[in-house]
């Protein structure tokens, strides 16, 4: 019998590649990250990929929750939290351990598991400690998931600004005068610890930045104008990370340049510079998302600096061995030389953070931003790479 003639059954279309944006977490930046995935939730396209938002709460639980972005803004100076959006306050996601497997699973206690289909490709939104730090990529890692962003070793140099700037120095970048205070020293002899500190400022002078080694978003961080403001301001670094990093004073202007890595290599937009807060003694948290003190994109820089910050940015993407994405933070001192500060492996990613203008000046806008970065994920594979 002929089959010529018989209705054909249509071809099934190609499934979209499924995004788990994840974001929240146990770190003091768990509120951007919640604002930053708002913004990417907003800005991803849904016609190329379908989108499963998973919000981890602040004490670890991986929660379902709403795909509502407008709810994941800063209001009246407060910003969201996972567990306001999380559809059940029991309930959690289950990521596969097996790479075989990419099928993602929510359970309540009482109810059958319930399959919520494959991940392709997760976006990590998460600052800080327990996210950023090369924990979560780990997790990925061993699942066989792909991700965006940096790796596991380069999330956890890029976390920890002590080893930041030593792997910086060992590559030939510049950097500022520093001392850290491990926990241990601490613990053993707080008066050693404490004149450690007090030691390098007779060197380098107030005033100091006391800062939590391994934090973001300019949280926990004091300028310390003389030695009557160093206890407290040791104690409130230490509210956020037992190891304590104090960095001297650079006399400049404060200069950032985002890089992004593209098929043919990791590429650096033109610069910004964050000017003075007026408001406020530095570019603190509530400056940076609250009051929204503007940068300037592009930085007044001439073509030769624009050029040597850029190479540096990519100099530090690379000596980190960073993947997708870094905020590069310079300082350009009073005698016209680059001084590295730090990098972001996931900056603050809304809209009006500098990393998105700085591409947006360079010619790429924020929905485009978003799908490069997934782009550049599914292009990888996990593991040693």
């Amino acid at each position: 019998m002929s089959t010529e003639n018989l209705p054909q059954s249509p071809e099934q279309p190609p499934r979209k590649p499924r995004v788990a944006v994840v974001f929240g977490g146990r770190s003091s930046e768990h509120g951007i990250s919640v604002v930053t995935a708002g913004a990417v939730l907003r800005a991803i396209d849904r016609t190329k990929y379908d989108v499963l938002p998973i919000g981890i709460t602040r004490d670890g639980r991986w929660a379902l929750t709403a795909d509502e972005p407008e709810r994941m803004a800063i209001t009246d100076r407060r910003t969201p939290s996972v567990e306001e959006l999380a559809e059940s306050n029991e309930g959690g996601v289950i990521l596969p351990v097996d790479p075989a497997n990419r099928e993602v699973v929510y359970s309540e206690p009482g109810s059958v598991p319930k399959a919520l289909g494959e991940v392709d490709v997760v976006f990590p939104v998460l600052h800080g400690p327990y996210g950023e730090d090369g924990t979560l990529q780990g997790l990925l890692e061993l699942s066989g998931v792909p991700y965006v962003g940096a790796g596991v070793l380069a999330s956890a140099v890029g976390q920890d600004k002590e080893y930041m700037k030593r792997v910086f120095t060992s590559f030939g970048l510049k950097v500022g005068p520093y001392v850290v205070i491990r926990p241990r020293e601490w613990e053993r002899d707080e008066s050693a610890a404490r004149k450690k500190i007090i030691d390098f400022a007779g060197e380098h002078g107030w005033p100091l930045f006391v800062k939590p080694a391994r934090a973001g978003s300019s949280i926990g961080i004091t300028k310390v104008d003389d030695l009557a403001g160093l206890d407290e301001a040791i104690a409130e670094a230490q509210r956020h990370d037992p190891k304590v990093i104090v960095e001297a004073l650079l006399r400049g202007r404060e200069i950032e340049c985002g890089v992004l890595e593209f098929e043919d290599g990791p590429r650096a937009s033109v610069p910004a510079e964050i000017p003075p807060a007026q408001s406020h003694a530095y570019y603190d948290f509530e400056a940076k998302y609250i009051d929204s003190t503007p940068g300037i994109v592009p930085a007044a820089l001439t073509p030769e600096e624009t050029a040597e910050v850029q190479r540096l940015a990519v100099e530090a993407f690379e000596a980190t061995s960073c993947e997708g994405l870094v905020r590069a933070d310079f300082f350009l001192t009073e005698d016209g030389e680059f001084v590295i500060n730090e990098i972001n492996t996931m900056p603050g990613f809304t809209p009006i953070s500098m990393y998105p203008q700085m591409w947006q000046a360079s010619g790429i806008a924020y929905p485009e931003l978003v799908d490069r970065l997934v782009e550049a994920a599914l292009r990888r594979s996990t593991g040693l790479r």
